[in-house]
């Protein structure tokens, strides 16, 4: 059982373990003693701080021991270690759990593990490229026809993940679809899909509307419903009417006192 007092000599090899300590970090880099650490039986670290200004909080770490009933303490190991108010990196995370939407960029590859939960096998692993038949014929043109081609589809899970991705950006809850005046069910910009996700989703089309090109819940809708503000039919103008009638003159009666403009036998008026 290990021992919680430590070993007298080695306790003592302070200057012993501060000179291992200078010898790897360099002189005037290693500062106080900071403590002990029993590791075993005649065994153990001594604790130094680090002047270092990129390890604040670090702690140079030498480990000492000495062999039974001998008296010479020697160094095992000397290493840079953290201190409880260290600044650490975070802890490793494997790829796949780090990748987030969005961060797969072009030319990037993105692999896909053999018992991915999101995916099950096809219903059939027939190649069209492998078949002896002519092109166009044969099971695996059939197959491909149908969909059936593929390796992998997706599992219920997979299908179920899409599903929930999709009803939380243009789902029936979202504040759209609560203060639309329609849903896209009834909307003649829906474009339908086929599977299982087709009976309850679609593909808008509006290129008004927030959603356009985007997978959105039958449930959703906008204010760019088809149908919920249809514009009367704007009629069309009349061609103009031309007036192609002769008019015939207006005579315009002369000034008095005009003996040109006088008619025959008239005479002009005298004041």
């Amino acid at each position: 059982m290990r021992s919680r007092t430590p070993d007298r000599l080695c306790a003592e090899a302070v200057d012993l373990a501060l000179a291992a300590a200078e010898d790897v970090a360099g002189p005037g880099r290693v500062g106080g003693h900071l403590g002990v650490q029993v590791e075993g039986d005649r065994v153990v670290t001594h604790f130094f701080a680090c002047r270092e200004d990129a390890y604040q909080g670090w702690r140079w770490a030498v480990t000492v021991a000495r062999a039974p009933r001998a008296k010479l303490v020697t160094v095992d190991e000397t290493v840079l270690v953290p201190g409880p108010d260290s600044l650490l990196a975070p802890s490793w995370v494997p790829w796949e759990d780090r990748l987030r939407p969005g961060d797969l960029g072009v030319g990037d590859l993105l692999p896909t593990k053999e018992d991915d939960e999101r995916l099950e096998p096809g219903y059939t692993d027939v190649d069209p490229e492998d078949a002896e038949e002519p092109v166009g014929f044969g099971p695996g043109a059939v197959a491909q026809q149908l969909g059936l081609g593929r390796p992998r589809v997706l599992s219920p899970l997979g299908l179920d993940l899409a599903a929930d991705r999709w009803e939380e950006h243009f789902g029936v809850r979202t504040a759209m679809a609560q203060a639309a005046p329609a849903h896209c069910v009834s909307c003649g910009f829906l474009v339908k899909i086929g599977g299982p996700l087709g009976q309850a989703f679609g593909v808008c089309a509006n290129e008004y509307a927030p959603a356009d090109g985007h997978m959105v819940s039958l449930g959703f809708g906008c204010g760019g419903h088809s149908e919920a503000a249809v514009m009367p039919a704007v009629p069309p103008m009349s061609a103009p009417v031309v007036d192609d009638y002769e008019i015939e003159p207006v005579r315009v009666h002369p000034e008095a006192g005009s003996v040109d403009d006088a008619e025959p036998g008239e005479e002009l008026g005298h004041s």
